[in-house]
């Protein structure tokens, strides 16, 4: 099993994409294992965007995700980063294709509706800023062995 870290940003939140974009997830039998709405602050996005802090465009980005509260999910599930950063599409809704959540939902580079850790080391750091251990509530959803084979 891996976990990544979702962040449903301010546009979904405003958009009220939430419940839509939850569901998708859960129909690809992703689970989430930990889930709450938060007010990003410009400390705790100086640590997540903490690559981009010296950009041009960082203070932009840190006035979008500070805007609005965001939704923060760990999902867990079979070769979780690949598999959400592939139902997300590419980085930009214009070049994601039909099908994929941006494809779908987003116009737009920056207002591109979720965060998704895009590799192991970065969604175990990524989750220990928005969660702690004990926030995690991993389980087995009764409905696993209709998903996948025991052996997967």
């Amino acid at each position: 099993m891996e976990n990544t870290l979702i962040l449903l940003k301010p546009d979904c939140v405003q958009r009220r994409l939430i419940g839509r974009i939850i569901s998708r997830f859960e129909d690809k039998a992703l689970t989430i294992v930990a889930m709450k709405m938060i007010q990003v602050t410009p400390e705790l996005a100086k640590q997540h965007y903490a690559e981009h802090v010296e950009k041009p465009f960082y203070p932009a980005l840190e006035e979008f995700i500070t805007g609005a509260p965001v939704v923060a999910m760990v999902l867990e599930g079979l070769d979780a980063i690949r598999v959400v950063r592939e139902m997300l599409g590419k980085t930009s809704g214009l070049q994601a294709d039909p099908g994929t959540i941006r494809g779908d939902f987003s116009s737009s580079r920056q207002m591109n509706l979720v965060h998704a850790s895009d590799g192991a080391e970065a969604a175990a750091r990524e989750i220990d800023l928005y969660f702690d251990t004990s926030d995690l509530c991993r389980y087995t959803p009764a409905l696993t062995p209709w998903f996948r084979a025991g052996d997967e």
